[in-house]
């Protein structure tokens, strides 16, 4: 008999929550559309305006652009470029100027194109040696720990030997990194110069 007292008083606070439920729904669902879209509009009218985000799609074509700040100063040449001398070599060809003719122009983008030829010429020799030094340390070693009893006789000779083999990779190692590094600041440099990127790559 309890069973069923509770199954009953179970079934009517269900169907009366659904009842409720249902009715809210109703009153939701009977607010007419145009009402609803008055009132998001006054809710959006009430918030602070956003901040103008500029990006290629929405920049002004026909307008000029003001800048607002000082203009950029020019870096000093570093040390070592006003010593060879190369810093003002390269300052006179960093960029053609704005009357310049399209031969000039030209001329300074097949400079750059070789001097980035160049720079990549270095690199591909300098990497060549890494690979030449590393695979001579790797047969040297396998060499060394083949044979255990001349590992055992010559241990302090062979110690000197791979101290020097491993200090030799890490410089050539930092030379490689060192002419990529330069490569990929003369690119940049070319960049923005206005060096077309065919002449670049």
């Amino acid at each position: 008999m309890k069973r069923i007292v509770f199954f009953g008083l179970s079934v009517t606070l269900v169907s009366i929550l659904l009842t409720a439920l249902a009715s809210a729904q109703a009153d939701a669902n009977s607010q007419p559309l145009g009402d609803y879209a008055k009132r998001v509009k006054k809710q959006q009218a009430q918030k602070p305006p956003a901040s103008k985000h500029f990006d290629n799609d929405n920049l002004p074509k026909n307008d000029p652009l003001s800048v607002v700040g000082a203009p950029p100063e020019e870096t000093p040449a570093k040390p070592e470029e006003a010593n060879s001398g190369e810093g003002e070599k390269s300052a006179d060809k960093t960029a053609a100027a704005p009357g310049s003719s399209p031969e000039d122009k030209q001329a300074l983008y097949q400079d750059w194109q070789k001097r980035i030829a160049d720079q990549r010429a270095a690199i591909d020799l300098a990497a060549r040696e890494l690979d030449v030094l590393q695979r001579e340390y790797r047969m040297r070693a396998a060499v060394v720990y083949a044979d255990a009893g001349n590992r055992l006789r010559n241990s302090a000779e062979w110690d000197k030997e791979d101290a020097d083999y491993k200090q030799k990779i890490a410089d050539k190692q930092k030379a490689v990194d060192d002419a990529k590094q330069k490569l990929d600041d003369m690119q940049e440099e070319a960049r923005k110069a206005g060096v077309p990127s065919s002449f670049r790559e």
